[in-house]
């Protein structure tokens, strides 16, 4: 059974979202706070994690910082869950790590896709090792550097949306690129280019 630490200072939120986690099956595990969220998700080990970006104590962002810099759990998928959706509110969740930005209201379909989704691609990262610090390798494969960066980012399963904001171009121009990129690669898919750019991010010296 998966652990999904939930991290939200509103209790009728938290009691919702773990109400919704435990009849799909999931364990879940909640904090009231940043703090607490922490120090849950370093002691339980949690396969997933959804948090809040205002808080109390310490909010979102500063939890997902100092999530990354621990090597226990800076892999964990991280989802925010959050009333702000501003762009650059994106953007800095997007930089600091962030797997997915939700915002609130989110529907319940919406929520456990991006679960599975997250799940899913976080399984793939395990069996390859990949690493996404660098786009450079991925220009092997004969993409420009910027086709490069884009694939960089969409092999961690940013959508077109997340891509434009965290590189700061259009979704337009995100799509034009992956679109070149399929072409280059002889892929038809999204996650066929994925799973390219994987295997070359795993097989670093």
């Amino acid at each position: 059974m998966k652990k999904i630490l939930v991290i939200e200072d509103e209790p009728a939120m938290r009691s919702n979202l773990r109400d919704i986690l435990e009849l799909e099956n999931f364990l879940p595990i909640v904090a009231a706070n940043g703090r607490e969220g922490i120090a849950a998700a370093k002691e339980q080990l949690p396969d997933l994690i959804l948090c809040d970006v205002m808080m109390p104590e310490l909010d979102g962002h500063s939890v997902l910082a100092a999530l990354r810099a621990d090597s226990r759990t800076a892999k964990m998928p991280f989802i925010f869950l959050t009333a702000k959706g501003e762009h650059a509110d994106i953007r800095t969740g997007m930089n600091l790590g962030a797997d997915d930005y939700l915002v609130k209201p989110v529907k319940v379909d919406d929520l456990l896709e991006a679960i599975a989704a997250r799940l899913e691609r976080a399984q793939q990262q395990t069996e390859f090792k990949a690493d996404f610090t660098s786009a450079v390798p991925l220009e092997k494969l004969g993409i420009s550097a910027r086709e490069a960066e884009i694939l960089l980012w969409v092999a961690q399963g940013k959508s077109n949306f997340e891509t434009s904001i965290i590189l700061g171009i259009s979704a337009a121009t995100v799509k034009k690129h992956l679109e070149n990129i399929y072409a280059k690669l002889g892929v038809e898919s999204r996650n066929a280019a994925s799973l390219r750019a994987l295997e070359i991010l795993s097989d670093r010296k």
